[in-house]
């Protein structure tokens, strides 16, 4: 008896995948808000690229990001492919909240100090990340000891002496001994900063 062949029925078309960085390139996209961009701009956040998302919907997207069961690995790939990606406001200051704090190595973590670039960007990479490391008092105190450090590299390792301080993960007098190294400079960038440190040890010792 002759058996009649039927065709195989067509597999459903796949739709493109997209990468993980593609994926939250495109968040960043649908959550654009050009009138806070242009508020940055001009009160001097001149970013090359700014999608002018506001901070909980940067920690929004971070949080979507460690619902997805990622491998360390790959978070860790992330993080960097969003740490690289230099001229994005928003790429920046999603890496830090991101990145595995028990694979970050003083190495990788005094690089990413020295290529920051604006006073907000250090502010949540010292808050996200590096005060969660053991070792991050003596990275402040690397960057601090570099005559050669540029004013935001020192700004970032001073907030990060105060993001320590307020975390209990300084002694109170290293951190008077870097903030009054560090306001001898008399350095706009910095003293502000060290003021701050300053006045919270007289209050926590108080």
């Amino acid at each position: 008896m002759q058996h009649t062949s039927h065709p195989e029925p067509q597999a459903s078309r796949q739709l493109p995948e997209f990468n993980l960085m593609q994926t939250v390139k495109r968040r960043f996209f649908a959550m654009r808000n050009g009138a806070l961009a242009a508020q940055m701009r001009a009160a001097g956040l001149a970013y090359r690229i700014n999608f002018g998302l506001n901070i909980p919907q940067i920690k929004e997207i971070a949080s979507e990001i460690s619902n997805m069961q990622l491998s360390s690995f790959e978070m860790l790939t992330l993080a960097n492919s969003l740490w690289e990606n230099e001229t994005t406001r928003e790429s920046r200051l999603l890496a830090p909240m991101i990145y595995p704090a028990d694979l970050m190595t003083s190495d990788t973590a005094l690089s990413w100090m020295r290529q920051t670039q604006t006073t907000e960007i250090a502010d949540h990479l010292c808050h996200s990340l590096l005060r969660h490391l053991p070792f991050a008092t003596g990275l402040a105190e690397t960057i601090i000891a570099d005559q050669v450090a540029s004013d935001i590299n020192r700004y970032t390792a001073i907030r990060l002496i105060l993001s320590l301080l307020i975390s209990g993960k300084t002694q109170p007098e290293t951190a008077r001994r870097i903030a009054l190294s560090e306001q001898q400079r008399n350095c706009p960038a910095t003293r502000p900063i060290t003021i701050q440190i300053l006045s919270e040890i007289d209050f926590l010792l108080d």
